[in-house]
């Protein structure tokens, strides 16, 4: 059985659904285990042991969570040249932009040699003020939809042998 792994942190809630929801699209793909895990709890070994990989996060000041980039610092260097070539694909729920997260994780995903199989999904929230940005975030069900899809394109791939 092929094994997908989805990384996200989420403060507000917003990069959980997204979690959630691709975890949901992965789920319905017969053959596919996925591993769901937060951030913080997440380390080399959960890299090594998978298939495959979703990262999801916010982005917090124009980059990747820091509890994301923690995980990414905790795990980069034990990984490295033992990634090669794995898929993965990248959610990131933004308040106005979410380009500069999106080319953060494309640059750690390059230096672990893995593949991209989609373009990065970025949810825009269009939270600008401290309140909006610290408010428990609800990501529309066209939104969810998208990132189910991905969770679906990744584990189809991953059970058919094409990635």
């Amino acid at each position: 059985m092929k094994k997908l792994l989805i990384v996200y942190q989420s403060l507000t809630g917003g990069a959980a659904q997204m979690a959630e929801a691709a975890a949901a699209g992965a789920t319905a793909v017969e053959g596919i285990s996925v591993q769901l895990v937060a951030a913080p709890a997440a380390g080399p070994q959960d890299l090594l042991e998978a298939d495959g990989y979703l990262f999801v996060c916010p982005e917090n000041l124009a980059a990747i969570a820091g509890l994301m980039k923690d995980f990414f610092d905790r795990s980069y260097y034990p990984v490295l040249d033992r990634l090669n070539g794995r898929p993965y694909a990248t959610l990131i729920c933004a308040g106005s932009d979410g380009s500069n997260a999106a080319r953060q994780l494309e640059r750690i995903a390059t230096g672990w040699r893995l593949r991209e199989i989609a373009p990065p999904l970025i949810v825009c929230t269009h939270a600008q003020t401290p309140e909006e940005i610290l408010r428990p975030k609800q990501v529309s069900a066209v939104e969810l939809a998208r990132c189910e899809e991905i969770g679906a394109t990744i584990a189809s791939g991953l059970a058919l042998g094409i990635y």
